[in-house]
């Protein structure tokens, strides 16, 4: 099969499409001819040996897949070849051809296309375990989302709306700023060109967002400290600025605050119970037409340099995704 074959420890400018043996089917597993694969910031660090998991080489990146079932492993009953999937595969995704955890895979809904599909699994799990587990979004809260034209920006816009919220969004650049309306922001502050510590004080009346999603990290979750409101819940998705904030708990106390994470990841091994419970209110929601992935650009497999770096720019909007 042809796949993206990472060897040794490089920048993603160096990858390139060859031939590998296709992986074999193992009980409890899928193997999935693959549709459409997603893109993720976590795929360049994984490539330069800057990421949490340090797979063996030689490895095939790509954390995210959809596509048709072609075999079934042992002891899996709930899926059949002809089947119509996505999944979370961890690796193996930029390739031609994919085993998964069957326990990890879904169905597509039917109005679900394969690269909407490949945008799912990651995305909008985590937004939603985060707004609803974690921070306790209730109707009527005033959500403050950072970074909100990325992918779990976006995803966090349409469930915060979803759910009632009043969504105030954050975004560098006209462009985004319009995605992030489109997908249901009430209120839209370019980062670049005003401070949204002001500008959130001023649309919430002076009492601050009940509840900031905050994926970025670094001085953004700092500044964050000084617009949340009384009771207020502040969600740490991750640190894409690179810098990871520290905070003094008086500030907690002081405003009877909750600094709260979700790490979506990890829940197959801490919190499997909320698996199930988090992917039947995402299937809601979009059945009911209220979430949908946002595709910025698909790529060919032979592309996948090119997604990385349009994603490591900062450049894009919503997903991207592969289609070998």
């Amino acid at each position: 099969m042809r796949a993206v074959v990472v060897n040794r420890w490089m920048e993603p400018s160096e990858m390139g499409v060859s031939e590998a043996p296709q992986p074999e089917i193992l009980p409890g597993t899928l193997g999935v001819e693959v549709r459409a694969a997603g893109v993720n910031f976590f795929d360049i660090l994984m490539v330069k040996g800057q990421y949490q998991v340090k797979p063996p080489f030689p490895f095939v990146p790509g954390a995210e897949i959809s596509g048709v079932v072609r075999e079934v492993g042992e002891g899996v009953e709930d899926f059949s070849v002809g089947d119509r999937v996505f999944a979370s595969s961890g690796l193996g995704g930029f390739a031609e051809y994919a085993v998964v955890g069957a326990r990890g895979a879904y169905r597509l809904p039917e109005n679900m296309s394969f690269e909407e599909g490949a945008a799912f699994p990651i995305i909008y799990p985590t937004s939603y375990a985060g707004l609803v587990f974690r921070a306790e979004l209730q109707p009527g809260d005033d959500l403050l989302v950072h970074a909100a034209a990325g992918g779990v920006g976006l995803a966090a816009v349409q469930i915060g709306k979803a759910l009632g919220a009043r969504v105030i969004a954050t975004a560098g650049g006209a462009e985004k700023l319009d995605v992030a309306r489109q997908q249901g922001a009430d209120e839209a502050i370019d980062y670049r060109e005003e401070d949204f510590v002001a500008r959130v004080m001023e649309l919430t009346g002076g009492k601050g967002a009940d509840v900031i999603y905050d994926s970025v990290g670094g001085d953004i979750f700092d500044r964050s400290l000084k617009c949340i409101a009384w009771n207020g819940r502040l969600l740490v998705i991750g640190f894409a600025g690179g810098r990871i904030p520290e905070v003094k708990a008086n500030r907690i106390l002081l405003k009877n605050i909750a600094v709260t994470g979700l790490h979506w990841g990890a829940h197959a091994s801490k919190d499997p119970d909320k698996i199930p419970l988090t992917f039947d209110g995402l299937f809601e929601l979009h059945e009911k037409g209220k979430i949908r992935p946002v595709i910025f650009q698909t790529y060919a497999l032979e592309q996948v340099p090119e997604a990385l770096e349009a994603l490591a720019s900062r450049k894009t909007y919503g997903k991207l995704i592969v289609t070998p």
